[in-house]
Order: structure tokens, then sequence, then C-alpha cells
């Protein structure tokens, strides 16, 4: 059955759908912020080690999920960096995958770097690793609010020497 619609009910309905259009759009261009705000996150921290640029990044609130250990602010999370890129001082996070959807930004990375100082309480052995891992970052304000980790520390540990590898 078909229903008679005014000319001022067409206008609101075009304006309507104009509107849904230009938000779908500021929507998607969110996302691709939040995704070049975790791409600066993973090239200026962690590859390039510029701790400054965690204070600009990372919300004062910032909450960072690793091995069941919170990590708590800008300071925190620098203390992280510095401590892995001692161990590690030429760290290269890749990025394999980068999914935006909303506030949350998912990573898939591959880290490389070679075993040059004394990480985790494992004294440099000098070898040269890869380790797999997949982010979780929750965007609010135009900065990281939290972030969940997860890293293949198996794998590591195995090409580290620490940990006997199976098979």
């Amino acid at each position: 059955m078909l229903f008679k619609v005014s000319s001022s009910t067409c206008i609101w309905m075009r304006l309507i759908v104009a509107l849904d259009t230009t938000l779908k759009g500021a929507c998607s261009m969110s996302t691709e912020a939040n995704k070049v705000l975790v791409h600066r996150f993973i090239e200026e921290l962690w590859n390039q080690g510029n701790l400054v640029v965690a204070d600009e990044l990372l919300a004062p609130e910032h909450v960072h999920h690793f091995f069941g250990e919170d990590i708590h602010g800008p300071d925190g999370v620098k203390q992280l960096v510095s401590g892995l890129r001692s161990a590690f001082p030429d760290l290269n996070c890749s990025t394999d995958d980068m999914i935006a959807e909303a506030d949350k930004v998912v990573v898939r990375f591959i880290a490389r770097g070679t075993h040059q100082g004394e990480g985790m309480g494992i004294p440099p052995t000098g070898k040269r690793v890869a380790y797999t891992g997949i982010d979780i970052f929750r965007i609010a304000g135009g900065r990281i609010v939290e972030r969940w980790g997860e890293v293949d520390m198996l794998g590591l540990l195995q090409q580290l020497g620490v940990v006997p590898s199976m098979g």
C-alpha cells in the first residue's frame, strides 16, 4: 500500500539521509584519526624510543593491561618502553594488520630486535629475536586511554634460550 508524503516531509527525510551519510563519513574519519594516533604510538614511542611523545599520545589516566599487571599513566609506559629498549636497543615493531571500529584500534604486529642488554632479569644473549603480538587500544578525546597487550612470550623466551623449545 502506498501512502502520501508531503513535500515538507520529503525535505526532512532528505535532510536525515544527508546527515546520516555525513555522520557515517565523520565516524570513518574518526577511525582513521585513531589509526594515525596508534601508528604514531608504535613508530615514535616504540620504534624511535621518543619517550616525550607518550605525554602527547596517552591520556593521564591511561592503563596498559599487560601479563596480568596494569601499568598506569604515561610515566609507567615510558618505563616499560625504556626497559624493553635497553634490552633490545634496535627494537622495531612492524604492523601486519590494523583494524579500527568506533573507539577501538586492533593491531597485529611483529617485533624484532637483538638482545644486547639485561631485560626481565635475563642477561644479554646477543641473539636476534622476533615475536608476535596483538594490541587493542581504546581511544577517547584524541588520546589512548587503555591498551590490552598480548605477546608470544613463550616464543621470545625460547629464542633467548631461557625456556627449551618443544620437540
